[in-house]
């Protein structure tokens, strides 16, 4: 059973995932991501839809976390993440990393729907703005017993304190709608809207600038 209490306690003061963390990451944000609505839109569909979830995120997890690009913060005792990436690790994969990530992300979604994982992919980097260096925050999930009970809000208080002390703004992406005002708690501010096809589900780009710590 979730500690939930416990959970929110720990993610005020998370602790940075090590390599061991990384497959308990991607399992948490496999599970957190299972409902979500773009997700829903690109993965497979059939009885094998969680264990391909899960791949993935293991696939994405190790990819980036591992190759140091990434600060995974999460409470001590796991289920809830945030990843974040520099901005100088944001783009298109290199042809050898795409060739080694295709088998999974054909498992993910079958090959009816690897069009539309795609579609995500590029719309994502087409919309992200490129102008000022800054923190992205790809993913931000929690367990699906304790959202709503803070976890994630814990989890963004945290790393904005450590933005607003370096002076870095920060960017996210949402499907979800009913983040926006959540994130807007927070000092992000929606920055356009698209979509990565006509039928997919709509994306919101949000921006934070930095705040200055002792008005805080």
């Amino acid at each position: 059973m979730t500690d939930i209490l416990e959970m929110r306690r720990q993610a005020e003061t998370p602790v940075v995932a090590s390599q061991a963390d990384y497959p308990a990451v991607a399992k948490d944000l496999a599970e957190a991501f299972m409902d979500d609505v773009m997700f829903n839109w690109f993965m497979r569909t059939d009885g094998r839809r969680v264990e391909a979830q899960h791949r993935l995120f293991n696939l994405l997890i190790t990819r980036m976390a591992a190759s140091g690009k990434a600060r995974v913060d999460r409470p001590a005792g796991g289920g809830a993440a945030a990843v974040w990436l520099p901005f100088s690790a944001v783009g298109p994969m290199s042809f050898i990393e795409e060739l080694r990530a295709l088998p999974t992300m054909l498992f993910a979604t079958g090959l009816s729907r690897l069009g539309r994982l795609m579609a995500v992919q590029s719309d994502m980097d087409k919309n992200h703005p490129v102008a000022r260096p800054h923190a992205y925050l790809w993913f931000l999930g929690v367990a699906p017993a304790a959202q709503g009970h803070g976890v994630g809000s814990a989890l963004l208080r945290h790393a904005n304190a450590r933005l607003d002390a370096a002076g870095e703004p920060a960017y996210l992406e949402t499907q979800t709608e009913r983040n926006i005002a959540l994130y807007k708690r927070h000092g992000f501010e929606v920055i356009s809207e698209h979509r990565p096809r006509p039928d997919a589900p709509l994306l919101w780009s949000l921006w934070r600038e930095p705040r200055d710590p002792s008005h805080a």
